[in-house]
């Protein structure tokens, strides 16, 4: 299992993808870009051909190339276990602020050896850790705001990430090729192609005038209002895969209850059976069959119990069969009713329907997009129907049989 690498081919057109068309939404970069590419040891062989592809478009590479967490170390689990709370609370201002300023792109290549490399640590210090980069990530959201900075994640499978899927390594990677179309002669045009048809049902539901949603399935019934100058986004690039329409609605209008039958690989812990109810838009109750301390740990966390994000996926567009135990794929994955997807905690502000970069914190606040330092989606893959009532007082599916109807 562990002998199996993607042929040569197939690393570059990975990489062509990342690089030429998942950064600058859907155009690739430019030259004389800054390339920010994040990867551990073991995804070295598409690391090598990601710096590659930059360099020959013209870019420049700032590489943040670090040791895996296992299989004879880990970095991160070394550092919770002995970094005093002086050390969880640092954050290295100076450095960071002229690295946001420098920085015109970003690749993050996901490749965790092991899944659950932080299983017993305290959940506080991992939110507290998270909660002290929140300025950072404000910074590069104001930059996107702006039209200055893209970004892009990847994965590169793992015997760990298999084992926990159940799939052959092998067959592991079978399906990052298909959902990635890298077994097509040219994944880029292929991934245009298929941009192009998301788009086209992104641009429908734009066109509704949509006052609130009502999801029901076997696993869910919630309302969830999307809010004013809201509107879809998707496609163009910004993750590969990303086969996905999503809103960052009102989060007070959410109301309901949903149960997850996918778990959650997250904050170096595996989670499972999850369960939520909502009422005036906060998590009342939370539920977890396994790990249930890191759900609720996170959910104390500040603004973590609000809705950030609300997502969709069409099984027309995904070619991802399988759990893959990995939310990047797992939240697009196609199959048999396609996929729902929430994200607690912080919103996407280009889910704004006008200029974000002209909008203060208080503007924000007032149309009820949520701020956090945790962005966590949480999948599942049971059938549901979701119905828009829109503000003319008409009602429609939009959704159902994991297919947008509109």
């Amino acid at each position: 299992m562990k002998t199996y690498q993607p042929s040569q081919k197939i690393l570059e057109k990975y990489a062509d993808v990342l690089v030429n068309f998942a950064l600058n939404s859907g155009k690739g970069i430019k030259r004389g870009d800054v390339v920010r590419l994040n990867s551990g040891e073991f995804a070295k062989p598409l690391y090598i051909e990601v710096r590659k592809a930059i360099i020959k478009a013209g870019g420049h590479v700032l590489s943040n190339y670090q040791p895996d967490d296992g299989p004879d170390y880990y970095p991160s689990r070394d550092f919770f276990e002995n970094a005093d709370d002086g050390q969880i609370d640092y954050l290295p201002k100076k450095y960071l602020r002229a690295l946001v300023d420098e920085i015109d792109h970003s690749i993050s290549i996901i490749a965790d050896v092991d899944k659950q490399a932080l299983m017993g640590i305290e959940p506080k210090k991992i939110m507290q850790r998270g909660l002290i980069f929140k300025p950072v990530n404000e910074w590069l959201d104001k930059k996107e705001d702006r039209g200055e900075f893209t970004w892009t994640l990847a994965l590169y499978g793992t015997p760990a990430g298999a084992k926990e899927a159940n799939l052959l390594y092998e067959k592991y990677w079978e399906q990052i090729i298909k959902a990635c179309f890298l077994d097509k002669k040219d994944p880029v045009d292929e991934w245009k192609k298929v941009s192009r048809e998301i788009e086209k049902t992104r641009k429908k539901l734009n066109a509704l005038d949509i006052k609130y949603l009502d999801v029901f399935g076997p696993d869910i019934d919630m309302r969830i209002a999307l809010g004013e100058k809201r509107k879809w986004m998707g496609g163009g690039g910004r993750n590969i895969p990303s086969f996905e329409l999503f809103c960052s609605p009102d989060w007070r209008g959410t109301e309901g209850w949903v149960k997850f039958n996918q778990p959650l690989y997250r904050y170096g812990n595996l989670i499972t059976g999850i369960e939520l109810e909502f009422k005036n838009g906060v998590v009342i109750k939370a539920k977890a069959q396994k790990n249930e301390n890191v759900l609720k740990e996170m959910i104390a966390t500040k603004n973590a119990d609000k809705v950030g994000e609300f997502s969709l996926t069409d099984k027309r567009f995904s070619r991802i069969t399988k759990f893959m135990a990995e939310t990047l794929f797992d939240e697009n994955v196609g199959g048999p009713c396609g996929n729902t997807h929430i994200a607690l905690g912080n919103a996407y502000k280009d889910g704004y329907n006008g200029d974000a970069a002209k909008l203060k914190k208080s503007d924000w606040k007032k149309l009820g997009f949520n701020e956090s330092s945790v962005h966590t989606d949480i999948v599942s893959t049971s059938k549901r129907t979701v119905t828009a009532h829109l503000k003319n007082g008409k009602s429609m599916i939009i959704y159902n049989d994991g297919k947008f109807t509109v």
